[in-house]
């Protein structure tokens, strides 16, 4: 018996993945580093200049609930919006978005941010040869699950500047501990600990739903939100 908390973290995601583009855009991190270091002596036309996020083109790998999420909150900054959807290539219609093949996405978007989930069709979605079809001002963010992307082939894209930046809240081996990602550190790399969904409120929500799935299984009823593929109610053995 296996249940899950969806529609519960959409809103939150996205407000994280915006929040990752834009850090990774205008290299904020950069510059909040240098100031925390005492490195602001004097100003420079040509410190931390990042990449303008209004008016650019936002291509979502992945169009649910939280691509959708993202995609709202790009229509505030002029963002022009490309989608595709590796489980729904034809079906996902939207009219502030265009849908069209993953050649495509890469090679327009100056952000691609992923928003799908891991399986084996999925995993290092983005790698070398993707990565090298981007523009080299692009900016790719990671806010669904590590193995999406080919983490060394990012790394040797990032140093070689093939595209411009990353923002990454997910990794292929987590937790880190002691033994860090090289990305983690990275000049243009914005990293962060899986906290895509770390809210009060959001965190809160998945705690109730998570019980609320525990009470009704164990009451012989079915669950509230099973995992798809699993049984909704127990077996007789449970």
């Amino acid at each position: 018996m296996v249940t899950h908390t969806p529609g519960v973290l959409a809103e939150t995601t996205a407000d994280l993945a915006f929040a990752l583009i834009l850090m990774a855009r205008r290299r904020l991190g950069a510059a909040r580093d240098a100031l925390a270091a005492g490195r602001w002596d004097l100003f420079r036309m040509d410190d931390y200049l990042g990449l303008d996020v209004h008016g650019s083109t936002l291509g979502l790998i992945g169009y649910g609930q939280i691509g959708r999420a993202v995609a709202r909150r790009a229509q505030g900054f002029g963002m022009r919006l490309l989608h595709h959807d590796p489980y729904a290539p034809t079906a996902v219609a939207d009219p502030e978005s265009r849908a069209v093949d993953l050649p495509t996405l890469l090679a327009e978007a100056d952000v691609v941010s992923l928003h799908v989930p891991l399986t084996p069709g999925t995993r290092h979605l983005i790698g070398a040869a993707e990565l090298a079809s981007m523009k080299s001002t692009a900016t790719l963010v990671n806010t669904s699950r590590g193995g999406i992307v080919d983490e060394d082939a990012l790394l040797q894209a990032v140093r070689d500047r093939v595209i411009h930046s990353a923002a990454l809240d997910v990794f292929e081996r987590e937790p880190m501990g002691a033994e860090l990602s090289p990305l983690v550190g990275e000049p243009h790399v914005i990293t962060l600990p899986h906290i895509g969904s770390a809210t009060e409120a959001t965190r809160a929500a998945m705690v109730d739903l998570a019980v609320d799935n525990v009470l009704e299984v164990l009451a012989g009823r079915p669950a509230r939100t099973p995992l798809p593929g699993s049984s909704p109610t127990p077996s007789s053995r449970d």
